[in-house]
């Protein structure tokens, strides 16, 4: 067992797969983890980010200085755990000041497994990564030779040809009912490729009830539900290989109106006859400006993803034009396509990112739009 240092906090590293080394102290639960190193630019909203299942495989590093100011309280997670394996930050705040808090992030940490590292230069880690590119990394407090862990890192699967969803989904099928302030309006299937909550609380609260399913459901068993529509969500991994969704999403489209946010807009990509790419370090934060091609308007987007759709791969489409309606103003990547022959359209960011921004929110408004002029 390592010894703790002058300070009482026992030490920990991260080695990255090109041998870099940073030495800090540890938080959270004991252990260690292996998957690809990535970093997130927002100030706030760390318990979101913290519980979205898109960061299976990964371990996020925050480059805003202090986490954990707030504490954590169950309403605003995205799930009911952590699905990400490391978490890594500059300083971890141990005296939250919020009424809503019930608990402390390294007791949240610890509660669900979660390793951690505090105490290094979190900036100087996301200059590294932008430079050199992602890469696979490990965090320990067990094992604090850099050449051990560096093998480790080194034999640990990557992220490209991985299906991670399977990980993620819905074991069963459930529903998400209709806000009755509201009304019920729409019945929506989603295909639960790692949805975070706040997608089912717009769409409920838009009139829609909501049944999801498993990433692994037929287009044909999707049908026997009768929707008005079809949500495909977010998640994580490389979307080429989650082939059955892909599959299923093709026997859809036409059938029913299809809206896509994140991974789902990467598998209607590829649906549609598209191919996608894996980005140089991703684009995960809260401050991604988006140009809207049909109206000119910026929008400021949240994002998480480390793949895009490549909009010039649709030539052959067997189902239409496909339209690039959104694209990123920072590295001019696709962040929105449609297709209007057959009632589909997705967003490559997040509208209902919680705390916000909110500017992209008219999506679920469009999908409502669509699904009556489909009925």
């Amino acid at each position: 067992m390592a010894a703790r240092g002058s300070s009482g906090k026992r030490p920990a590293i991260l080695v990255l797969s090109d041998g870099t080394v940073y030495e800090g102290s540890h938080i959270g639960a004991e252990g260690e983890f292996f998957g690809e190193v990535c970093f997130n630019t927002s100030m706030a909203g760390y318990q979101e980010i913290l519980t979205d299942p898109s960061y299976a495989g990964q371990m996020v590093a925050m480059t805003y200085p202090l986490i954990g100011n707030y504490g954590v309280n169950p309403d605003d997670f995205e799930s009911d755990r952590i699905y990400m394996g490391g978490f890594i930050v500059r300083e971890s705040s141990r005296i939250p000041s919020n009424w809503r808090s019930n608990g402390t992030l390294e007791d949240f940490l610890r509660k669900h497994g979660i390793v951690g590292l505090e105490g290094i230069d979190t900036r100087a880690l996301t200059m590294h990564i932008r430079t050199a590119g992602a890469m696979e990394g490990g965090i320990s407090c067990r094992d604090l030779d850099p050449e051990s862990l560096l093998a480790k890192v080194r034999a640990a699967p990557g992220l490209v040809g991985r299906d991670l969803v399977k990980e993620v989904t819905v074991g069963d099928s459930y529903v998400w009912d209709a806000d009755p302030q509201a009304g019920k309006r729409y019945e929506v299937v989603a295909y639960d490729f790692g949805i975070k909550r706040n997608i089912l609380r717009l769409l409920a609260a838009r009139g829609c009830r909501v049944t999801v399913v498993p990433a692994a459901t037929s287009a044909e068993e999707v049908l026997e539900c009768k929707p008005d529509g079809v949500f495909l969500s977010n998640g994580p991994g490389d979307p080429a290989a989650v082939t059955y969704a892909i599959e299923a999403i093709g026997e859809l489209l036409g059938k029913k109106p299809v809206f896509g946010i994140c991974l789902g807009h990467q598998l209607l990509g590829l649906a549609l006859g598209g191919k996608t790419y894996k980005l140089k370090f991703g684009h995960r934060g809260a401050n991604q400006p988006v140009m809207h091609k049909d109206t000119g308007r910026v929008e400021i987007t949240a994002q998480n993803h480390g793949f895009a759709v490549d909009t010039g791969s649709f030539a052959a489409c067997p189902f239409g034009e496909v339209e690039a309606t959104h694209w990123n103003l920072n590295d001019d990547t696709s962040e929105g396509i449609r297709c209007r022959e057959v009632g589909a359209f997705s967003v490559q960011y997040h509208p209902e990112a919680a705390p916000g921004p909110h500017d992209s929110r008219y999506l679920f408004e469009r999908f409502l739009e669509l699904m009556e002029e489909w009925r």
